[in-house]
């Protein structure tokens, strides 16, 4: 296809990959709203979890029956499986806007909402019960998540937990054979354009790269390779004194479009030469709850003109060339840090995978479509590459399960703060490459563990293991100071 030459003269042919798109479970279509509350998403979650759990109990503790919350007796050992709810102290509450003692409470910092005396529950369709033990800390786990507790009911009456089950890692398919051909997969998140913070020209050196617009012709070759692009969520910023419900003056109706039209602009330059996803975040045009819905193609009248233009879900799910991926734009793990603590962002996402649940928060705390029947943000199968976009830094890591699993986890930063792009890559490289003028450093994960955060601003990273790459290069505008 002659839209995909780099450089004609050179020949330079843009590789392919076959694409598979798998966000129908986050469509919402036939789905109709007719008043109903949100038990049901959590009735179905439970179904299918506890489904799940009483099929690993024989292996965990055959020995012991497994009791319904009702069941229990003071002092009798045994299994119970239900829904965590996390009962705290400083959760925010829609009352306390109308509460006369609002300002008797103390003030919260706003990005984390912990307190000592927290504790859980455990509840299914007979009751509830209060836990208690040092098995299970309130710290970690948050209201949604559905577990097996091992444990026996106190004189008090909590239940005294021994030990925790999750349902782990689910099953993943194996990750096809190595080609021979390196294929680059470009993922950026947070351009938001339109805020006082983006650089047009910084993305504009990033859409050169990508295009094979920058460089030699050894970097068009390496630019040739890059065979798809994801944006996920923030791509604009649209000033939010003019979303106040009032009737717009034509000069602010254009101030409201402009940021949409020049992310069009930019958007045709990359989907004239590859496949372009592109996800809502929080702040793009597009409903609040999860699962968002894919943008509305008329908010980009060119590059919809091209079929390689994909507005897709929040969450995306897809595989290129049978590797699987899967991500969201960051709402499901910033509202776990509000809500429960980790030592970083990618323990928060390694809980998601190991809870098999993308979004346990939603809908306590994280807004989400009230389904009846189904809960879409279950994880049935693991993704080989797991991502989260709207981060504050560039983190990565290779998470392994206990039946032989390799997922590489990804923080996607803010471009518009950092400048940085990520770029997976499906092969083993042996040797250094250059993006963007800048200096590449192989780390191989088989020897030690790469640093998560860029040290140097000319400095690229190259994360390996087995299939899976990771590039994380620094777009430095040469206008910019």
């Amino acid at each position: 296809m002659e839209s995909m030459d780099i450089d004609p003269e050179n020949h330079l042919q843009r590789k392919q990959s076959l694409y598979n798109s798998m966000d129908e479970k986050f469509e919402i279509q036939k789905e109709m709203y007719r008043g109903q509350q949100y038990s049901q998403i959590y009735f179905a979650r439970l179904h299918m979890m506890r489904t799940l759990l009483y099929s690993l109990v024989p292996n965990w503790k055959p020995h012991l029956p497994v009791c319904t919350v009702l069941g229990l007796e003071e002092g009798k050992e045994c299994i119970i499986v239900g829904t965590l709810y996390k009962q705290m102290k400083l959760k925010p509450s829609i009352l306390d806007e109308y509460s006369k003692e609002r300002s008797a409470t103390p003030l919260v910092k706003p990005h984390n909402f912990m307190h000592p005396d927290d504790h859980l529950v455990l509840e299914d369709e007979s009751g509830r019960v209060k836990l208690g033990g040092t098995m299970i800390t309130p710290s970690v786990f948050v209201t949604g998540v559905v577990v097996a507790l091992h444990g026996k009911e106190t004189s008090a009456g909590y239940f005294l937990v021994q030990d925790v089950l999750d349902a782990g890692l689910p099953p993943q398919t194996e990750l096809p054979l190595i080609s021979g051909e390196d294929k680059y997969v470009v993922f950026v998140s947070g351009l938001s354009i339109g805020s006082s913070t983006c650089n047009p020209l910084q993305f504009q050196l990033l859409v050169d790269h990508i295009t094979g617009h920058l460089g030699d012709e050894e970097e068009q070759g390496i630019a040739a390779k890059i065979v798809h692009v994801v944006i996920a969520g923030n791509s604009v910023e649209i000033p939010h004194g003019l979303l106040n419900g009032q009737n717009l003056a034509s000069k602010d109706q254009s101030r409201l479009s402009e940021p949409i039209k020049e992310l069009d602009i930019l958007l045709t330059q990359v989907a004239a030469g590859l496949p372009l996803d592109i996800m809502p975040g929080p702040n793009d045009p597009a409903n609040f709850a999860l699962p968002q819905q894919p943008l509305n193609r008329c908010l980009f009248p060119g590059s919809s003109a091209y079929n390689t233009f994909r507005s897709c879900s929040n969450p995306h799910s897809f595989e290129l060339d049978n590797i699987s991926f899967l991500g969201t734009s960051g709402q499901n793990i910033d509202d776990l840090e509000k809500y429960s603590e980790a030592k970083d962002k990618l323990a928060f996402m390694e809980r998601t995978l190991r809870w098999r649940h993308l979004a346990p928060t939603a809908p306590n705390t994280l807004g989400c479509y009230p389904f009846t029947d189904r809960d879409p943000f279950l994880i049935e199968s693991c993704p080989h590459v797991y991502f989260a976009g709207n981060q504050e830094k560039y983190e990565t890591r290779l998470l392994k399960g206990s039946e032989g699993q390799l997922v590489r986890l990804i923080c996607i930063p803010k471009f518009c703060e950092t400048g940085v792009a990520v770029v997976v890559s499906s092969c083993i490289f042996s040797a250094c490459s250059k993006f963007l003028g800048l200096r590449t450093v192989l780390v191989n994960l088989k020897m030690k563990t790469p640093p998560t955060e860029l040290q140097n601003r000319d400095l690229a990273h190259v994360y390996m293991h087995a299939h899976l790459c990771v590039y994380v290069y620094m777009c430095v505008c040469p206008y910019s100071s």
